[in-house]
Order: structure tokens, then C-alpha cells, then sequence
């Protein structure tokens, strides 16, 4: 294993477990740590965004390119990931909204499969 996908391994299972801790907090009443869980989930986001800028200088690139399609890539996950989880919430936190709430959560999903072709390309 090459220590540039190493680092990756550890930084971005550190980040993952907080920012799902976090998430956790935030959402669970019963456990009643909103706050805490916020910050907790800032933390597991930051180490995400460090693990990238790290791989990114391992691998001799520079840290953040910023670009038209970068910017509109992270906006489509972005706008996916919020509908996926509007439709998921219609279904099961809201009453009486199951068959909208697939329609929208299908939309969400498309949404993401988008990202692909757009990551990717087509050949």
C-alpha cells in the first residue's frame, strides 16, 4: 500500500466516524447533544477537507483547484444529497406523504447518478 492511500485510509475513517458521531447527536433527541454534536461533525468535515489537501500535495498536485466544472460538480452532489433526503424524510419522519416522497427521493438518486458521467465523462 503506497503511503499517500494510507494516510487517506486513517485520515478519512477519523473523519467519517466524527462526522457520523456528530450527525448522530444532532439527530437523535434522545440523546439531547445538539450542539456538541455540531461541532463534533464541523471536526469530522475539517479532517475530511484536510485529508484531501494532504492526498492532493502527495501526489504533487496543488491542494484546491478551483474550476467551473469543480464548482458545479460539488453544487449538483450538493442539490442531490438534499433531495435524496427531503424524499427520505416525506417517507418516513412526515405523515401521509409515502408516494411523493419516492417520486422525490427517485429524483435525488438521478440527481447523484448524474454526478457520473459529469465525474467521468462518456466515452
Amino acid at each position: 500500500m503506497k503511503k499517500e492511500n494510507f494516510i487517506t485510509l486513517i485520515l478519512g475513517t477519523i473523519g467519517v466516524i466524527l462526522f457520523a458521531i456528530g450527525m448522530c447527536m444532532c439527530l437523535l433527541p434522545e440523546w439531547n447533544a445538539f450542539m456538541p454534536g455540531v461541532v463534533i461533525s464541523a471536526v469530522g468535515a475539517v479532517v475530511l477537507l484536510v485529508m484531501l489537501i494532504v492526498r492532493r500535495k502527495m501526489k504533487g498536485r496543488p491542494a484546491i483547484k478551483v474550476t467551473g466544472k469543480a464548482v458545479g460538480t460539488v453544487a449538483l452532489g450538493i442539490v442531490g444529497a438534499l433531495v435524496l433526503g427531503v424524499g427520505m424524510c416525506m417517507v418516513m419522519v412526515w405523515e401521509g406523504l409515502m408516494i411523493p416522497g419516492i417520486i422525490v427521493g427517485v429524483v435525488g438518486i438521478i440527481l447523484l447518478l448524474c454526478l457520473i458521467p459529469v465525474c467521468k465523462g462518456l466515452k
